[in-house]
């Protein structure tokens, strides 16, 4: 089992907790597990085509999973997912 880090922003969509151990082999089952479990998290995680939102960033291990192998980066027993929504602002 994985864990996932939730940002603040989340919590509130898995009552309130900063970390969840969800299941999976890649970063897309992993996540896939999270939303099934907490179904609020689906929209703020997916596109309708079911990629990763463009404004939600997730690390594995330190590694931006964009990087890797995105969704299908392999996920092994006792890594850590790091949710980060991206900010904006500025001028």
């Amino acid at each position: 089992m994985a864990t996932i880090k939730i940002p603040p922003v989340l919590r509130p969509s898995v009552g309130g907790e900063k970390e969840i151990g969800a299941s999976g082999g890649s970063v897309g089952e992993v996540l896939r597990d999270l939303a099934a479990n907490h179904p609020a998290t689906q929209e703020q995680l997916f596109s309708a085509d079911g990629e990763l939102n463009r404004y939600v960033n997730v690390y594995l291990n330190d590694e931006d999973v964009r990087v890797l192998d995105g969704l299908n980066t392999s996920v092994s027993e006792g890594d850590v997912l790091v949710i980060l929504p991206a900010m904006a602002g500025g001028r």
